[in-house]
């Protein structure tokens, strides 16, 4: 029976850190390393080899999962002063699962190609829930042969589709993320019209979670938003840089989306406002400032 292969996992924060629980149950051997070495800790008790550095945990490894912040990030730890891509053997296997911009993972998979290392684009969609559950929905842009050697890894952490293409994951991403954030703000201003015309928020949420309007954002942010629980899975912050990808990606197409473009506005300003690391349901907060009722402390982390 052949082995499992090593993996490196590079990031193990709010994200990382279950999908690194995963791999170790599914039996693949892992070394993780993160920026703050600390929030690598739990895995090593479950039997992952700890690194100090990127490169040390990339070594000798069959693939290198990264699940950082950003596609800045990303492509500093690939390919910055001390970036590991030119340090690993060609064959190597990089599976990018942070949410890079299109433009980006077509470039970063073409640099790696000239390299002899594997590519592939997965960001994923679930947030924190699905991450522990692993259940998460990931969009992979890869060639075949690349998505075949990667399918195992990513079937331990979720449920993968190959989209297509290098850099096909990653506009996938951006297409979920567009819509999550339009349908935030959709709930978000659903509930204030509600509440300032004088019905029960609570019982109107409950009504529309048994008809055409029903949605997991209205059913799990809509509570959020009703308890006002805006602890961050998802940062608004992190959201308002997908809108932003997105935004350079339609004009980039020649495209004019207004609704996306007003949804980065309203994220836009509720960042501005003091919600950087607020959960992105927080948006209820800056709809509610806009019309003058009480947002709360922007601050508040629930």
């Amino acid at each position: 029976m052949t082995s499992p292969a090593t993996i490196a996992l590079l990031g193990t924060g709010i994200m990382g850190l279950p999908m690194g629980r995963h791999l170790i149950r599914a039996g693949f051997p892992l070394r993780a390393w993160n920026r703050s070495i600390d929030k690598a800790a739990p895995l090593g008790e479950l039997g992952a080899t700890l690194a100090e550095t990127p490169i040390e945990a990339a070594t000798n490894a069959q693939a290198v999962v990264v699940m950082v912040s950003s596609g800045a990030v990303c492509e500093t730890l690939l390919f910055g002063d001390d970036g590991i891509a030119r340090q690993l053997s060609p064959g190597t296997l990089l599976i990018v699962m942070s949410t890079i911009g299109h433009s980006e993972a077509i470039a970063l998979a073409e640099r790696c190609r000239e390299l002899g290392l594997g590519w592939v684009d997965a960001p994923v969609s679930g947030g924190e829930k699905g991450a522990r559950e692993g259940s998460l929905s990931i969009m992979a842009g890869a060639d075949a042969v690349d998505y075949d050697r990667a399918k195992p890894i990513l079937e331990a952490m979720g449920h993968p589709l190959h989209i297509g293409p290098a850099g096909s994951g990653a506009l996938a991403k951006l297409v979920n993320q567009l819509t999550v954030a339009s349908t935030i703000a959709a709930v978000s201003e659903a509930l204030v019209l509600a509440e300032a015309g004088g019905a029960d928020p609570a019982k109107v949420r409950q009504a529309m979670l048994g008809g055409f309007a029903y949605s997991r954002i209205l059913d799990q942010h809509g509570q959020r938003m009703l308890d006002g629980d805006f602890a961050p899975g998802g940062p608004a912050r992190h959201q308002m840089k997908d809108t932003r990808a997105a935004c350079d990606v339609a004009r980039e197409l020649g495209l004019d989306l207004p609704l996306l473009e007003l949804t980065d506005r309203l994220f836009s300003d509720l960042v501005n406002a003091g919600g950087a690391d607020l959960d992105h349901s927080a948006l209820l907060l800056e709809v509610r400032r806009r019309n003058g009722m009480d947002a709360g402390e922007l601050d508040r982390n629930g």
